[in-house]
């Protein structure tokens, strides 16, 4: 499912229009990257959560090469599903 059958599929189903649920889509993805950004966790209950992560700096090699490079220390986003969602996938 894409972003555009996702608007079709709320708009039908709530009674809103497609404009709007577009907007509400919109500013959830805004306030999520806010959120994230500053470091806080963002739960939707019985979906899971997303939370920062940090990764720490190590050795890698390049593939290329075979030569040891120093990869620096990273943040990423990890998402951890929630009963619900574990419940319905695993059925």
């Amino acid at each position: 499912m894409n972003r555009s059958e996702m608007i079709d599929i709320l708009a039908e189903k709530v009674g809103f229009s497609r404009k709007d649920i577009e907007r509400i889509l919109n500013e959830m993805n805004n306030i999520t990257v806010e959120t994230l950004a500053k470091g806080e966790k963002v739960a939707f209950s019985g979906f899971g959560s997303f939370e920062v992560r940090s990764r720490a700096a190590h050795t890698g090699r390049d593939p290329r090469t075979g030569e040891q490079i120093d990869v620096a220390e990273t943040r990423t986003v990890a998402f951890r599903p929630g009963k619900v969602l574990k419940s319905a996938i695993t059925k």
